[in-house]
């Protein structure tokens, strides 16, 4: 029995490690397809990405630098950083908040806002190739599972560098 529980589990582990380079593939084919859009525009692939997430997380009240700092993963400063870039080449607004002037809110400016009215229609067909089979319930459960992943990674992350 314990042979048996032993090919369970080198199968399992061999399941994970093929789930860890897939994993890994997929960032990297994200990162280039994220490159060529930024070149696209004149920009960097980390502005390209402040740029979209301002456009997914805006609600018409801007998006604070640090929200967008957390979701790229990236220190609050080089956001900032970042954003001025952006500003200073009319892509983003930068504004501080009526509530807290220490807080500043990115906003699209009126050019980026017209900028993904361009692509859109390449970006489309490119995200319609990517996942022309899955449905959206599929898509909604491999997104909770990637989920749960994540926070169980950013657990296991906590756990080895306090063990460091």
């Amino acid at each position: 029995m314990s042979s048996t529980k032993s090919m369970t589990e080198k199968r399992y582990s061999e399941a994970i490690d093929r789930l860890t380079w897939e994993i890994t593939a997929i960032h990297a084919h994200l990162e280039e397809i994220q490159r060529v859009w930024a070149r696209v525009l004149g920009i960097s692939r980390s502005q390209w990405m402040i740029l979209m997430a301002i456009s997914d997380l805006d609600d018409g009240s801007g998006v604070p630098v640090k929200t967008v700092a957390k979701i790229l993963h990236v220190d609050g400063s080089f956001a900032t950083t970042q954003s001025n870039l952006l500003e200073k080449i009319k892509l983003v607004r930068r504004r501080p908040c009526r509530m807290d002037g220490r807080v500043v809110r990115l906003f699209l400016s009126d050019r980026a806002l017209k900028l993904p009215a361009r692509e859109s229609e390449r970006n489309q067909a490119v995200t319609d190739s990517v996942f022309t089979d899955f449905e959206e319930a599929e898509l909604n459960k491999l997104i909770a599972q990637l989920t749960l992943l994540e926070r169980r990674l950013k657990t296991a992350k906590l756990r080895v560098t306090l063990e460091l």
